[in-house]
C-alpha cells in the first residue's frame, strides 16, 4: 500500500463500514492542513466512502451532508485550471450516482419531494435506468402518473425485462400490447420465453380488475409451464382470487406460497386476513413466525401480527401494529383496512370511517373498504350515505355478486328497499349460488313475506353443497315456524354439531404463547 486513501479502501472493500467512518473523519480533517496526504482526486473518494459507510450505518443526515460536500468539492476540483483525475478515468465518480445516494439518504428520511427535485436536476439524456426507475417510482407514489408512466418508458427501453417497471405501467393503465413492444427486444432472441408473454397478459388483466381471466392465465402458467410452484406467481393468483372475492381458493393457493417459502413478505397480510377471518389461529401464528424470528417487520409483518391480535381480542395492540405499518408504508391498503375492521369492532365509527375512506381512495376497485365505510355510516344511523356508499361499490367494483348482496343488505335496513333488495340479491345468486351472504339475506326476505318454502328450498340447496351451523338454524327455525317440529329437531341438531366440529377445531388453534406479546420497538 502506497498511501492512505489505500487503507481507506481497503477497509471500504471489506465492508469495515465504523472503522471507515472513524479513519476517514481523521483523514479528510488532516488533509485540509496538509494536502500532499490526499491527491485530489483520492480525497474525492474518501469524502464518497465515508459518506457510504455513514449511510450503511444508518447516519443518513451526516452522510447527505458529506454527498453534498464530495459534490461541492468535485465542483471546485473541476474548476482549477489543470485539475484533471490522476486515475482511470474509469474509476472516477459521477454527479449522478452521488445525487442518487443523496436521494436514498433523503428518502430515508421522509424528505420525498427533496429527493424528486434532486433527482430532476440531473439532465434527462444523462439519467441513466436506475435514476429513471427511482423517479418513475416517486412519480407514482405521489399521483404524478404522466410522468410516471414517462419514466418506467424510459427504464424498459435501456432495460427490456424491467418487471418491476412492466408492473408500473400496467398498474397505470398503460396497455399490455405497447409494453410487449418493448420487451420484444430483450425476449426476441431467447428460447423458452413463452412464459413471460402469459405473465405480462395476465398482469394486464389483474390491472384491469378483470381477475378471472387474470386467474386462468396464471393457472395455466402454474400447471403447465416452467414456474410451477412458484411462490411469486401463487402470491400474484392468491391475490387475484382474493380481489374476485373467491377466499377459499385465495387461502389455498396462499398457504401454499408460503409452505414453499416461509420467509416470503408479498401476500403474507392477505393470508392473515383469511386465516384470521376462519379462526385458523395456530397457521396463522405459524406463518408470521419465522418472519419474527429474523426480526423482518415489514408492513406486511406488522398487518399480519394486528389481524393475530384481533382475533384473540386484543384490539389495542392490533391498531397500534397497524399504524406501525401505515409508518412503513402510509398507503397501505391492507393495514388501512385492517385499523378500520377494529376500530368499527372498537365502536369508534369517525375514525374507522376515516380509514375506510382513505382505502377507497387508494384502491376504489376493492370491497373491503366499501363495505367498511358502509357499515360504519349503519352503525351511526346515517343510511342514505351507507346506500350512496353501496351504490358507489356496484358502480367501482360491478354488478357482482358482493356489490350487489352489499347494497342490498343497506336497503334491507329501510323496509320501503325490501323488494329492490330482494332483485339484486336474486341477481346476485344468478351469477354465483353459493355466495352464502346473498343466500342468508334472501332467506330473510322470503321469511319476511311468508315465502316460507321458498326459503327453506333456497336454504336446503345451500346445505347440500356447503354446510354450515348458520344454514342449519335458519332451517330449523323455518321449520319451527311451520311446526314441523322433527325437522326443526333435526336441523338444530346438526348446526350444533357443525358448531362444536368447529370449536373444537378453533381450540386447537390457541398457543401458549401469542405472538402479540411480541413488541420489537
Amino acid at each position: 500500500m502506497t498511501g492512505i486513501y489505500d487503507h481507506i479502501r481497503q477497509l471500504y472493500d471489506q465492508n469495515l463500514h465504523s472503522n471507515v467512518v472513524t479513519l476517514a473523519n481523521f483523514v479528510l480533517s488532516a488533509s485540509d492542513h496538509n494536502p500532499e496526504m490526499l491527491s485530489a482526486t483520492n480525497k474525492l473518494k474518501t469524502f464518497v466512502h465515508y459518506a457510504d459507510s455513514l449511510f450503511a450505518l444508518g447516519q443518513n443526515r451526516k452522510a447527505e451532508t458529506t454527498y453534498r460536500k464530495a459534490l461541492l468539492f468535485k465542483k471546485t476540483l473541476m474548476k482549477c485550471k489543470g485539475a484533471k483525475p490522476q486515475d482511470n478515468q474509469k474509476e472516477t465518480i459521477s454527479d449522478i450516482d452521488i445525487k442518487y445516494q443523496i436521494h436514498l439518504c433523503l428518502l430515508n428520511l421522509k424528505l420525498t419531494h427533496q429527493a424528486i427535485g434532486l433527482l430532476q436536476t440531473i439532465p434527462g439524456k444523462q439519467r441513466t435506468a436506475k435514476i429513471n426507475m427511482a423517479l418513475a417510482k416517486l412519480y407514482h407514489q405521489g399521483g404524478l402518473e404522466r410522468s410516471a408512466i414517462t419514466a418506467y418508458k424510459e427504464v424498459l427501453r435501456e432495460c427490456p425485462l424491467a418487471m418491476e417497471a412492466v408492473e408500473g405501467l400496467l398498474s397505470l393503465g398503460v396497455k399490455g400490447v405497447e409494453i410487449g413492444s418493448f420487451m420484444l427486444e430483450g425476449t426476441s432472441t431467447l428460447p423458452n420465453m413463452e412464459w413471460l408473454t402469459m405473465w405480462v397478459r395476465a398482469r394486464a388483466h389483474f390491472y384491469a380488475r378483470e381477475y378471472m381471466p387474470a386467474s386462468s392465465l396464471l393457472r395455466q402458467l402454474d400447471d403447465r409451464s416452467t414456474l410451477r410452484d412458484n411462490p411469486a406467481l401463487l402470491v400474484a393468483l392468491g391475490e387475484c382470487l382474493h380481489h374476485a372475492g373467491d377466499h377459499s381458493a385465495a387461502l389455498s393457493v396462499l398457504l401454499r406460497a408460503h409452505s414453499l417459502e416461509p420467509h416470503l413478505h408479498r401476500g403474507l397480510d392477505i393470508l392473515a386476513a383469511l386465516l384470521a377471518g376462519e379462526r385458523r389461529l395456530r397457521e396463522l401464528e405459524r406463518c408470521i413466525a419465522p418472519l419474527v424470528a429474523i426480526s423482518e417487520y415489514g408492513p406486511e409483518t406488522w398487518v399480519a401480527m394486528g389481524y393475530y391480535a384481533h382475533a384473540v381480542r386484543k384490539n389495542a395492540k392490533a391498531v397500534y401494529f397497524a399504524h406501525k405499518a401505515c409508518l412503513i408504508d402510509p398507503r397501505n391498503v391492507e393495514a388501512l383496512i385492517l385499523k378500520g375492521l377494529v376500530l368499527l369492532e372498537m365502536k369508534k365509527w369517525q375514525e374507522a370511517g376515516l380509514h375506510f375512506r382513505e382505502a377507497m381512495l387508494l384502491a376504489p376497485h376493492r370491497y373491503e373498504p366499501h363495505c367498511g365505510l358502509a357499515d360504519c355510516y349503519i352503525a351511526m344511523h346515517r343510511t342514505r350515505e351507507a346506500l350512496t356508499v353501496a351504490s358507489s361499490a356496484c358502480k367501482q367494483l360491478g354488478q357482482t355478486p358482493r356489490a350487489l348482496t352489499l347494497y342490498a343488505s343497506v336497503l334491507m335496513k329501510d323496509p320501503v328497499g325490501s323488494a329492490r333488495a330482494k332483485g339484486l340479491l336474486e341477481k346476485a345468486l344468478q351469477q354465483d349460488r353459493t355466495h352464502l351472504p346473498a343466500v342468508y339475506l334472501l332467506a330473510e326476505i322470503y321469511e319476511q313475506e311468508m315465502m316460507l318454502e321458498n326459503a327453506v328450498a333456497l336454504l336446503k340447496e345451500q346445505v347440500d353443497i356447503q354446510p354450515t351451523c348458520k344454514l342449519h338454524q335458519m332451517l330449523g327455525d323455518l321449520y319451527s315456524r311451520m311446526h314441523d317440529a322433527d325437522k326443526a329437531l333435526d336441523h338444530y341438531n346438526m348446526s350444533l354439531r357443525v358448531f362444536g366440529q368447529t370449536s373444537r377445531w378453533n381450540a386447537g388453534q390457541v398457543t401458549h404463547h401469542p405472538l402479540t406479546a411480541v413488541d420489537p420497538s
